[in-house]
């Protein structure tokens, strides 16, 4: 190897660590920086290049100017997305249900018995707006799934209680889509599923810790 490697950490990715590998073997410099990962890392070696990785390679080949490394995170977040949403699904639609549908149902069976919640509450779990809110309650109720009952403690306040007939069509589902997750993520070992999920769990804070 020849020039000099020059690392300056910035938190985990370094800018001038990206671009002196670069410098140093042009368009191969992400294979061979594969190849340093797995011996350091134990990642595995041999894996097939996969369209983000051609994505990268391009910008960095036109664009050498421009720090792209962020597509290498984001951009498999975005596929994945696009890629599993579908799969997902398609367990929902075998038990008769939208993914928003399990979405609510499984919310209060997850805050446990009398399985209850403001729709303040359930707005705050789902992000929507309270119209939107609204409407899925209410078609939630038309299916029998839940129920609004007036809280004991305040008159004034609704709670929406799930029902023995949500109760049984959560579980039912829950089943299948737990199934379908792992499936999903088969292919990773326990070790990169534990690495995965620290991963993950630190962007996942950061970002939305930005967003409050």
């Amino acid at each position: 190897m020849t020039g000099t490697v020059r690392c300056e950490r910035l938190g985990r990715r370094s800018c001038t660590y990206l671009l002196t590998w670069r410098e140093l073997y042009g368009p191969h410099y992400l294979y061979v920086k594969r190849f340093l990962s797995t011996l350091r890392y134990g990642y595995r070696w041999g894996m097939n290049p996969d369209h983000v990785d051609e994505i990268v390679e391009q910008w960095n080949r036109e664009r050498p100017d421009v720090d792209v490394s962020g597509m290498a995170i984001i951009g498999r977040i975005t596929r994945l997305h696009q890629v599993i949403r579908p799969q997902l699904n398609t367990v929902f639609a075998e038990h008769d249900l939208e993914s928003w549908e399990f979405d609510v149902l499984a919310t209060l069976v997850r805050n446990g018995a009398p399985h209850q919640l403001t729709p303040g509450e359930l707005l705050d779990s789902m992000m929507i707006t309270s119209g939107a809110m609204t409407n899925r309650i209410d078609r939630l109720q038309e299916r029998g799934f839940v129920k609004r009952v007036k809280s004991p403690d305040d008159g004034r306040q609704v709670l929406v209680t799930l029902t023995p007939q949500g109760m049984d069509k959560l579980d039912a589902a829950l089943i299948d889509h737990a199934a379908n997750e792992r499936r999903i993520i088969d292919a990773l070992t326990d070790t990169e599923y534990e690495q995965l999920v620290d991963l993950l769990r630190i962007l996942h804070l950061t970002v939305v810790d930005q967003q409050a």
